[in-house]
């Protein structure tokens, strides 16, 4: 019996029975960890499909919160519907016109200025205008000035700006529009008075002290309904109102004063 154990161990019975229940457990726990492998792929792959599917549906709700935003039209301002374009049903495109809103407060009043007078503006200076239509006169500010003239009437963009809080200006109305500027020395006359020179300048004839008729260029600062302010004149002149046109400088007439102007 000695002999037949000790044959089976030279014979390496046993060692092989060993290995080879060491490589099947072997086999078996690389089985195992291959399926363990394949599950933690399969359950990352899972994962990163639900993340990707609710990623899909956050910007799919963010489009759809942003499209039903689009069923609210917010003015950029505020102010009046003038004319509501669009009517209930209507089909409108992006950038159609859908109403028409007016801000009437403050309000813009628009007026052109001659080249000869644009360089007296500031932008700042105190303005008032009278409405046409009445309502009496309105107060505001010049905010804007143009730099460059209208090419066909020599004349530079003013807006002055206009409280309206009451509304009782609309838009489209005319005024006489008084920008405060520089003071200047100017008489106030009739219109009527004004006459012309040989060489076609607008002016004055006055009367010296010995009576003898003078002319007088002025330049026209202002017309009024009261009359015309000229500028040009002395402090004090004596202006021949009535029958200018029938007399020349250097004359000497017989004058009939009716109102003396300082």
């Amino acid at each position: 019996k000695l002999k037949i154990a000790t044959s089976l161990s030279e014979g390496g019975f046993a060692s092989d029975t060993r290995l080879k229940n060491a490589q099947a457990v072997n086999a078996a726990a690389q089985a195992a960890l291959e399926a363990a492998r394949s599950g933690v792929i399969g359950a990352k792959s899972g994962i990163e499909s639900a993340a990707a599917s609710i990623e899909s549906a956050a910007a799919a709700i963010t489009a759809a919160e942003i499209e039903f935003e689009r069923l609210v039209i917010d003015a950029p301002f505020a102010g009046l519907l003038e004319s509501d374009t669009a009517e209930l049903g209507s089909l409108l495109q992006q950038g159609s016109l859908c109403a028409t809103i007016i801000q009437l407060n403050p309000i813009k009043l628009i007026a052109y200025a001659p080249e000869t007078e644009v360089n007296r503006i500031a932008i700042g200076a105190p303005a008032k205008a009278e409405l046409a239509a009445g309502g009496g006169t309105v107060n505001g500010v010049v905010t804007f000035l143009s730099r460059s003239s209208d090419p066909e009437t020599r004349t530079f963009l003013v807006e002055i700006e206009v409280p309206n809080s009451n509304l009782e200006i609309r838009d489209g109305q005319t005024a006489e529009i008084i920008i405060s500027a520089a003071g200047a020395q100017a008489h106030l006359l009739p219109s009527s008075a004004l006459t012309l020179n040989q060489e076609g300048q607008i002016g004055l004839r006055t009367l010296s002290a010995s009576n003898k008729v003078s002319f007088i260029p002025v330049t026209v600062m202002r017309d009024t309904t009261q009359g015309v302010w000229l500028t040009g004149l002395p402090d004090e002149v004596n202006v021949i109102v009535v029958g200018q046109e029938f007399v020349t400088a250097g004359v000497t007439v017989i004058p009939t004063y009716t109102e003396q102007t300082k």
